[in-house]
């Protein structure tokens, strides 16, 4: 087993990583801006904020270095992770993917997308701060703390 991973995979995991929590942070705060494109201001921030930052870069950190390791042994994998509010890296991660856009179509990955996902997470109508079995990739409801 190699023991440094090359300078440019490293790179695109960064940047992977760096754009999964992102992602995350723009669930939990953002009503609406989520590319930034004017100043923030009050209006852009959600009025109530639910989903735990402390625990979101651990699991997208662990999720970017599975993706790696499962690519590079071609290994089958199942990410078991605890219940509770890390739902928006999980989100994250599915939407990074593709596959959430997928399986939620209204959610595309461009800008209005961006700005549903990031409106729905923890929001009336939308989704729980927890993985919940409609999170693609999960089998099992996380539940509030």
């Amino acid at each position: 087993m190699a023991k440094n991973i090359p300078p440019g995979l490293l790179r695109r995991m960064d940047a992977y990583w760096r754009a999964a929590n992102y992602l995350s942070v723009g669930q939990i705060y953002l009503y609406d801006n989520p590319l930034l494109k004017k100043p923030l201001t009050l209006k852009h921030v959600k009025p109530r904020l639910l989903g735990h930052w402390g625990t979101t870069p651990g699991l997208n950190f662990i999720y970017t270095h599975l993706n790696r390791v499962i690519k590079q042994h071609d290994l089958n994998v199942v990410y078991v992770t605890g219940p509770g509010h890390g739902g928006p890296g999980l989100v994250a991660n599915a939407y990074l993917e593709g596959t959430y856009s997928e399986v939620y179509p209204g959610i595309g990955q461009d800008e209005d997308g961006l700005r549903r996902l990031f409106k729905q997470f923890s929001f009336p109508g939308g989704i729980p701060s927890h993985v919940e079995p409609e999170t693609p990739g999960s089998i099992h409801e996380g539940g509030e703390l």
